[in-house]
């Protein structure tokens, strides 16, 4: 059972290193909360948002509040396996090859531009993702602990663009959709700008944040996420919402018996949907929504904690269908009208 004690120093914990992260970012609540609870959960973020929007400044804030190790790496239509990885290089005067590791050793890996990689980047990436190791020859190093990665898309630009496999889109524990600030907010991020003597850089003439998340407080956090209390009731709501996102053609008897209140909407979503998500997501949304009550300072987690962690779970793992397209219908909106139909516990 989890003491209060535990539970408030979490919430303080956490309020710090929203208070930290607001020095840099005016508002994104969302995105904040999104980076923090993908940290806790060990998981890896896409980031998806117009240009300008404080994405990369987010994620270098996130490293510095954390004091983990940070690396950017801009991937462009030629980048190679090996420019991300690392490679063998030829010592000359010892006469062998030894390595030479890339930038993806790093703790915090800002992926910026992620779809615009070929291939073969996108598969050097998916391993060190999936298996937190990188092979280069023939052996394979592990990467450093925790390893996060956090990639950028730009959703208005599509020539020299690669869309990402859904396999390596499964692999993201969340995405977060970066929208435009509030005027109110606006006003002050244009008060709070560099002065013209630092230049244009948006963060060169910053104090630095402070280290407020070490990793024993990244451990307790995590210790805490894990002891918080998930009925077997809300268990079924979040394998039932994950089961609900699959079209009727995929889902076994069982599931079907099990959802019939969203089958009676069948003609009204599962049109839009051609693939749904895999077990995977049901083992991100248990996680997520555990992380979002230990934020909200319970020690038990509630249905409007599942329905909050379902969108950005789940967004990014559903492959929607052309008449979805057609009529304008995107993934949110999907999961909007299967939240409606689930019967919460």
């Amino acid at each position: 059972m989890i003491q209060k004690e535990e539970l408030d120093r979490c919430a303080a914990l956490i309020s710090d290193c929203k208070k930290e992260m607001a020095k840099r970012i005016v508002g994104q609540r969302e995105m904040i909360d999104g980076l923090l609870a993908s940290l806790v959960a060990g998981g890896h973020i896409l980031l998806e948002g117009v240009p300008g929007l404080a994405k990369t400044l987010a994620v270098k804030s996130l490293a510095q509040i954390t004091g983990l190790e940070f690396k950017r790496i801009q991937f462009t239509p030629d980048l190679l396996p090996a420019d991300l990885t690392g490679t063998m290089i030829f010592e000359q005067a010892d006469g062998r090859f030894s390595v030479r590791k890339g930038p993806v050793f790093a703790n915090v890996i800002l992926a910026d531009e992620i779809n615009r990689a070929p291939a073969k980047v996108q598969s050097a990436l998916l391993e060190a993702m999936e298996e937190k190791q990188v092979t280069i020859g023939e052996t394979s190093y592990p990467l450093p602990d925790p390893f996060f990665v956090l990639a950028t898309e730009n959703p208005i630009e599509h020539e020299g663009t690669y869309s990402l496999p859904e396999a390596e889109l499964d692999r993201f524990l969340m995405k977060l959709l970066i929208t435009y600030p509030a005027p109110v907010e606006e006003l002050d991020v244009v008060k709070n700008s560099p002065p013209l003597s630092s230049g244009t850089g948006s963060g060169s003439a910053q104090e630095p944040l402070s280290n407020v998340l070490t990793m024993d407080k990244l451990a307790l956090l995590r210790s805490v996420a894990e002891a918080i209390h998930i009925d077997e009731e809300i268990s079924r709501y979040v394998v039932s919402i994950v089961t609900a996102t699959r079209p009727s053609s995929t889902r076994s008897r069982a599931a079907k018996a099990s959802i019939q209140d969203v089958n009676k909407s069948e003609d009204g979503v599962y049109r839009y949907v051609s693939f749904g998500a895999s077990p995977r997501a049901s083992i991100a949304l248990y996680r997520c929504c555990k992380i979002q009550a230990m934020f909200d300072g319970r020690n038990f987690v509630s249905p409007e904690d599942v329905k909050t962690a379902a969108l950005p779970v789940l967004r990014h793992r559903l492959v929607l269908s052309y008449e979805a397209e057609a009529e304008g219908m995107d993934a949110d909106a999907v999961i909007e009208r299967i939240l409606s139909h689930v019967p919460v516990p």
